[in-house]
């Protein structure tokens, strides 16, 4: 038997209103020449942002969902350069749904080898007619006037599909210099790889399926790719459950990357985030994986609010070093650990300051600020020649002076996190969201970085209604990717 994990989703239970759409294409010539940088879905040199608002009502459908797509530019990231992209959209496939909740699950990458970034939506809750079976994988393709147009992978497909796109995760893993795309899958095979480059036809090269359960204990659900060997290879962490005694417990195991493919390596700290980053610059890329469940007999990689653990990389794999853990404890980290704070419940990795350290933002989206519960904060680590660590630690929320609004109770600010150089000055800015800002609206900050860090100074922050999108309880900031 086999226990299935939820990811980092939320379903508000308020009615959604109907707003109307409005789209804005970024300012670009039709002769822009793509910039091959990762995030950079129009090829002008900067990297952008999605934002998902999987609750927001479409044409009337509650819960159909979209996501938001805001420009990168010299200054950052600008939210008059955007547009908004759902069911109801010209040249996107399907239609607008209940419950489709489009934009819960993203990732980002080149699958047609054109040198824009495209954006991949797991629809994982798409019916397909009456067959029973539900989810698609929809790629809405980059270009020089942005993401227009989007194709759904046709072929080749797994036989079985239920809720294909529960994650999504894109690189490179057989070295071949083609991007290749990681769906899981609730049915057997649970983990289908789809060799690139894909056309925009929706042909993938190839696909293999991969039962993640039978190999390793493990079910996929939750996947997140990266170089963790330093061969050019990207590898892929799965991240689920396995059993333990009369129970469960959160574990993840490194898939490696080969030019056969992936195969099942060491198995690291569990949980519900995780990304793959080099924090101590050594040329292999280090595990860090967010458990926000407190310590229990099922949870045992948890600890009184959550923690982070850090798993480091080499060249064969998993280091056999000690993986560090950060809670709020560690000496240097701002707060205490507390019962319920979900430290670790979101992670992003970037280098703030541009010391060619990358660093690790942490969202805490149930902190308590003063009496208010579930107010949230964001913590970023610093990256070293040690590892990650405490010290320099810095500590944001909406008590912070600079950043805008209010501390309220249930904002669950950190939520989301993602540390992107849309700028291209060498430093990455922190974009944190509050999916349930206005009783579920939603809303999302950025805050630049200097030499120091991240700083709250200039910060700004906006929500739906600023790019275009729906906003009465569309969740807006759910989800983030660059």
């Amino acid at each position: 038997m086999r226990k299935r994990t939820l990811l980092l989703a939320t379903t508000l239970t308020t009615g959604l209103l109907t707003t109307g759409l409005f789209t804005a294409l970024p300012a670009t010539t039709a002769t822009a020449a793509p910039s091959g940088l990762a995030g950079d879905f129009n090829g002008d040199g900067h990297r952008d942002l999605a934002i998902a608002a999987p609750l927001g009502k479409i044409d009337g459908k509650a819960g159909a969902g979209y996501v938001a797509i805001v420009y990168g530019t010299a200054g950052g990231l600008d939210s008059s350069k955007r547009q908004i992209i759902s069911q109801a959209t010209a040249g996107i496939p399907g239609v607008p749904e209940s419950s489709d909740s489009f934009g819960d699950r993203l990732t980002t990458g080149d699958l047609d080898d054109d040198g824009y970034t495209d954006l991949v939506v797991g629809v994982h809750a798409e019916q397909i007619g009456s067959t029973g079976d539900s989810g698609v994988l929809t790629v809405v393709w980059g270009g020089a006037s942005g993401l227009k147009t989007a194709t759904d992978l046709s072929a080749p497909l797994p036989e079985n599909r239920n809720e294909l796109g529960w994650s999504v995760a894109t690189g490179d893993f057989d070295g071949d210099g083609d991007t290749d795309l990681a769906a899981a899958n609730i049915a057997l095979p649970e983990l289908n790889v789809f060799q690139g480059p894909i056309s925009r036809t929706g042909k993938a090269t190839g696909l293999t399926g991969i039962d993640t359960h039978t190999q390793t204990g493990i079910n996929a659900d939750n996947l997140v790719a990266g170089d963790v060997t330093g061969d050019g290879r990207s590898d892929l962490l799965v991240m689920g459950q396995e059993e333990a005694g009369e129970g469960y417990r959160t574990r993840s195991v490194l898939y490696k990357g080969s030019a056969t493919g992936l195969t099942p390596g060491g198995k690291a700290a569990g949980g519900y985030a995780a990304v793959i980053a080099d924090v101590n610059k050594d040329g292999f890329g280090d595990v860090v994986t967010g458990n926000f469940m407190e310590k229990s007999t099922d949870e045992p990689n948890g600890g009184p609010g959550g923690a982070v653990t850090v798993t480091y990389g080499a060249s064969g794999g998993l280091s056999t070093r000690t993986p560090t853990r950060i809670t709020q404890d560690t000496t240097g980290v701002p707060g205490a650990a507390e019962q319920n704070d979900r430290f670790g419940w979101s992670l992003s990795a970037g280098d703030t300051n541009g010391d060619g350290y990358t660093d690790i933002a942490v969202g805490v989206p149930y902190e308590v600020i003063g009496t208010k519960k579930q107010a949230g904060t964001v913590t970023v680590l610093r990256g070293s020649a040690s590892g990650l660590t405490g010290t320099g630690a810095k500590s944001f929320s909406q008590d912070t002076a600079g950043v805008p609004g209010a501390v309220e109770a249930y904002d669950s600010f950190g939520y989301a996190v993602q540390l992107t150089d849309a700028s291209g000055d060498g430093r990455a800015e922190l974009v944190a969201s509050a999916p349930y800002e206005n009783t579920g609206d939603g809303a999302v900050w950025l805050l630049k970085s200097t030499a120091s860090g991240v700083t709250a100074t200039g910060s700004k922050s906006f929500g739906a209604a600023t790019v275009g999108g729906p906003a009465a309880d569309s969740a807006f900031g759910d989800v983030l990717r660059g």
